[in-house]
């Protein structure tokens, strides 16, 4: 329970830091999100963020200006925001999670093959059973 926070602080700390004046770490999840979720509606964008719809909207404006996310209306909902990634964007964030990732592995230089093995196993399997259980209700 310790060990997720304490890498997601260090992720954002990472890009904050390189990024401070270029991108916001919203804008950051806002580009990873739609990179995993291409055609998202701005109400998603907003329930994955955790904020509103007025304040995705905001944040997602300024991907846009900068060329990196392009916004459209839904042809079959009008009243739906369509989001996707433009050649921008996707490079931009490549950008960052490889500056990211370079920097986890300079991190773990220290650690002998057999270490990495099997922090890179363990992930996965977290990974595996957090997605097998995320579309389940929680037991009671």
């Amino acid at each position: 329970m310790e060990t997720i926070p304490l890498a997601m602080r260090f992720i954002r700390a990472d890009i904050r830091s390189r990024n401070s004046t270029t991108m916001s770490v919203p804008q950051f999840r806002t580009l990873a999100f739609l990179d995993r979720n291409p055609g998202a509606s701005l109400s998603d964008l907003a329930e994955h963020l955790g904020v509103t719809r007025a304040t995705a909207s905001a944040n997602t404006e300024r991907l846009v200006q900068r060329d990196f996310v392009h916004r459209c209306d839904d042809p079959k909902e009008r009243r739906r925001v369509v989001l996707n990634l433009t050649e921008a964007g996707k490079v931009h964030l490549e950008e960052c999670r490889s500056q990211t990732r370079s920097r986890i592995s300079d991190l773990l230089n220290s650690l002998t093959e057999e270490q990495i093995l099997l922090i890179e196993e363990g992930l996965t399997l977290l990974k595996d059973v957090l997605e097998d259980k995320s579309l389940e209700p929680p037991e009671e």
